[in-house]
């Protein structure tokens, strides 16, 4: 999970591997897998490294490498 700030300054957690976008206009909002959009105080640059961060912390950052290299080689 990460932690993310919404517009009126309460904090809130939210589950990274759910996150299916992140886009900043200027605001920036959170796309989940199920189509909700949450729109949060952080850059997306920083939703994104709290992203990497929370994949690293679980294991998971080495498998989307492998995924994304697979990926460009195809």
């Amino acid at each position: 999970m990460i932690s993310v700030t919404r517009i009126n300054g309460t904090s809130f957690w939210v589950n990274a591997i759910m996150i299916e976008s992140v886009e900043e206009t200027p605001d920036t909002y959170i796309t989940l897998v199920t189509g909700k959009r949450l729109i949060v105080l952080e850059k997306a640059a920083e939703v994104l490294q709290k992203i990497q961060d929370y994949y690293k912390e679980i294991g998971m950052h080495a498998a989307a490498i492998k995924v994304q290299q697979t990926e460009e080689l195809s």
